[in-house]
């Protein structure tokens, strides 16, 4: 029975350091349209085909455009986030040309721990 008990705990321990792993937070800043991050501050057509690492990211093919609401910052530079009919997500800048500006105005704010959680339905869920 003990040794039933202990399995049982350490799957639930590596149960939870996966979760952790998968709401790491990418950056603590990311600059935005507006304060809120509501407004689209570009249009981007990709320039490659993307597949990204987990559900937080966003997958496209090449030609395909993307609405960008908001670019991290500081420490994490590379990653745009953006949406796609209705799957929203991180991809890297340079698999994308902008083809039009809609604010050249940008606003640096801090992230949330939400901005890193996957969203599955009307769900957040841990990986």
């Amino acid at each position: 029975m003990s040794r039933i008990l202990d399995q049982r705990i350490l799957l639930l321990v590596i149960s939870f350091l996966t979760s952790l792993r998968s709401t790491k937070v990418l950056s603590e800043w990311k600059k935005c349209g507006d304060q809120e991050c509501e407004t689209a501050m570009s249009r981007v057509q990709a320039t490659t085909d993307y597949l990204g690492p987990d559900c937080r990211y966003l997958n496209f093919k090449t030609g395909e455009e993307i609405m960008v609401y908001s670019k991290l910052s500081r420490k994490n530079e590379n990653l745009w986030t953006g949406s796609k009919g209705k799957d929203f997500g991180y991809f890297p800048k340079d698999a994308v040309k902008v083809e039009e500006v809609f604010t050249a105005e940008e606003v640096e704010v801090l992230t949330k721990e939400t901005d890193f959680l996957c969203l599955h339905g009307d769900k957040y869920a841990f990986e």
